[in-house]
């Protein structure tokens, strides 16, 4: 069967999964389903948000499914009504069997990781985190575990010394869009041989878990280039963060980073001890040396660079990071 001609369901929530729907439907592939997230309520005024593939697709008349439960038989009903050829996941929920075994040539996923290695639900933010010097996407064939499926696939990208997951992110999702397109053409061609994990598995797997905002909070007291890389791994979302502390009177401000640069010094002082001209820098002290943060957000406050941050907050000196 020629590739555009396969019936494909593609299932996916955030921007990171709309380049692939959308290169698909541009370059004339046969979607004929979505199937996305319910909408949520979100915003100050908690309205009902439509997620960002939902949206993609209904402006593209595409048929959008958006079950509470993967097991519904509503749901199942739906999409077996499909009569899909080739289900695509990018950036969705774990699929129960029912629902990946249902196209005869099965279901892969795009994964933000070069698989085995971080496998979870974090890639991008870890592989950075961890100080790696490059990244990529992976597809692979879903099975019943997470992320252990066959690979198809594999782009690999360097990861530059100042790149943050936001910049990551943005250049896999265009690489991983054409990996998406190359996997369909060679799953109709029936030209791919898929690689258990098992016989490239040689070294410890580093994992790729949920990060939860405790994940996020600096440790001072760590190494200058472990907490550039928290920085880097966490910006611009989720951010890593600290309370900004006042030394007399003990107010407690909570503080978002999202760059940090080392900096040259001789001196050393006691982490989270900050050093500033009030005026165009914000240092702050480590366990082996020094970073200036060149970009953050009180709390409650908008973002900015240090620079327009240290004109409307006087005093920096007197207080401290924790």
């Amino acid at each position: 069967m020629k590739a555009k001609d396969l019936r494909i369901v593609f299932m996916g929530t955030p921007d990171f999964a709309v380049t692939s729907l959308k290169k698909l439907v541009e370059d004339g592939y046969n979607v004929v389903g979505v199937v996305t997230a319910p909408d949520k309520p979100a915003g100050r005024g908690k309205k009902l948000a439509q997620s960002s593939v939902k949206k993609y697709a209904l402006s593209k008349d595409l048929k959008v499914l958006q079950p509470l439960k993967l097991k519904d038989s509503g749901f199942i009903k739906e999409l077996n009504e499909l009569q899909s050829d080739l289900m695509i996941v990018v950036a969705f929920r774990m699929l129960p069997g029912i629902v990946w075994k249902m196209p005869k040539l099965g279901t892969f996923n795009l994964h933000g990781s070069l698989l085995p290695q971080y496998r979870g639900a974090a890639p991008l933010n870890w592989a950075i985190i961890n100080g790696e010097k490059r990244t990529g996407v992976t597809t692979f064939l879903i099975d019943d575990k997470i992320d252990t499926g066959k690979i198809l696939f594999k782009e690999e990208l360097k990861i530059k010394a100042n790149d943050t997951v936001g910049d990551i992110h943005d250049q896999l999702m265009v690489i991983g869009a054409d990996l998406v397109l190359k996997t369909v053409n060679a799953l109709a061609d029936g030209k791919v041989k898929a690689i258990p994990q098992s016989e490239i598995i040689n070294r410890n797997l580093k994992p790729a878990p949920k990060i939860f905002k405790e994940d996020c909070k600096i440790d001072w007291s760590k190494n200058v280039e472990s907490i550039r890389n928290l920085i880097r791994g966490l910006s611009p979302f989720p951010a890593a963060w600290a309370n900004l502390v006042h030394g007399e009177s003990g107010r407690t401000i909570q503080c978002k980073l999202f760059f940090a640069q080392k900096v040259i010094a001789v001196e050393t002082a006691k982490p989270g001890t900050i050093d500033s001209d009030d005026d165009t820098f914000l240092n702050v002290a480590c366990k082996d040396g020094w970073i200036e943060v060149t970009d953050l957000q009180l709390s409650g406050k908008k973002r900015m660079m240090t620079d327009d941050f240290l004109r409307g907050f006087r005093g920096i000196n007197d207080y401290h990071f924790e």
